[in-house]
């Protein structure tokens, strides 16, 4: 624990009296899971980020999703083999502890996520990247991604998404936080859509024309139903207007999209908003929440290295 310790204040030469004594009670909790190598008999290791994969387990299981009789004991048994994930994968007990590892990643991508809609520099083939292969931030209408993007000629969305009847749903990205243009207008005596809202909304009509006109090929070469397909368009974030309550911005889109039938218009603060709640946690709450409150996925602790 010594060497631990020099070597931390090798690293972090700046670290307060609290930050040092924080990172040895972190070890000290370490030290519960040593154990003795099969190649090194006799000599004991202390696996390091042990603990803090034990505790976010024990939190994940006693959140309720998880019916298990003592979350500490269940959580600290896993944690201290490596193999137990996959060994407990044929038990109905380990398959909702995989169930809690899969929400664990959920999260990781949200996180993710939300760094790049908060980043004003962001493009849109960036928004795209962080949304790739994270189908279930879209809800629970949609089953996977369609492994073709281009499915008309001349024509490339951005996400291709299958809904549960098998119908493709496109997904539209515009800007995040570096949208060029208002999000909203005032118009008398409400906000409205501003001019790039319906400019998407008209890309993600075009698009839906042309799947619609080439459907039977479509379903022919590729197996996709575009008969009934829909488009969601993701543009703006309600932190560009901070003179308009988010309230009002949300239902003058809300309003909007009431008004059509294939296309919805929402802002990314929006989805990542329905994505949290999908999770468990509440809009406000960020990955980064402290330690102490309880509820590990309510408020999506900082994640522990690997499971």
């Amino acid at each position: 624990m010594v060497e631990e310790g020099r070597d931390y204040l090798e690293k972090h030469p700046g670290a307060s009296v609290a930050e040092f004594l924080d990172h040895f009670h972190a070890q000290g909790e370490d030290a519960l899971f040593m154990e003795a190598p099969e190649d090194r008999p006799g000599r004991w290791v202390i696996p390091r980020g042990r603990a803090e994969t034990a505790l976010w387990l024990e939190r994940i299981l006693r959140d309720g999703r998880v019916d298990i009789e003592d979350p500490a004991l269940a959580a600290r048994d896993i944690a201290a083999s490596p193999e137990a994930l996959a060994l407990l994968a044929a038990d109905h007990k380990g398959r909702l502890v995989i169930q809690a590892a899969e929400l664990r990643r959920r999260a990781a991508g949200l996180d993710e996520l939300r760094t790049v809609v908060e980043d004003p520099n962001a493009s849109e083939r960036e928004l795209q990247r962080a949304l790739e292969g994270q189908h279930w931030i879209f809800g629970g209408r949609f089953v996977g991604e369609a492994a073709h993007r281009r499915l008309v000629p001349g024509d490339e969305v951005d996400i291709p998404l299958i809904r549960g009847d098998g119908a493709l749903h496109i997904v539209e990205l515009k800007r995040a936080m570096g949208l060029k243009h208002p999000l909203v207008v005032r118009h008398r005596d409400a906000w409205v859509p501003g001019a790039e809202v319906h400019k998407a909304v008209g890309q993600a009509v075009n698009y839906l024309v042309g799947l619609e006109e080439d459907r039977l090929r479509i379903r022919e070469e590729f197996g996709i139903e575009t008969r009934r397909a829909g488009a969601l368009v993701l543009v703006g974030h309600p932190a560009l207007h901070p003179e308009v309550p988010e309230e009002e911005i949300t239902e003058a889109l809300r309003t909007f999209n009431a008004h059509m039938s294939r296309v919805e218009v929402l802002t990314y603060k929006e989805l990542l908003d329905n994505a949290r709640r999908s999770l468990g946690g509440p809009d406000e709450q960020r990955a980064g929440a402290p330690a102490e409150v309880p509820g590990a996925v309510r408020e999506l602790l900082p994640l522990p290295p690997a499971l």
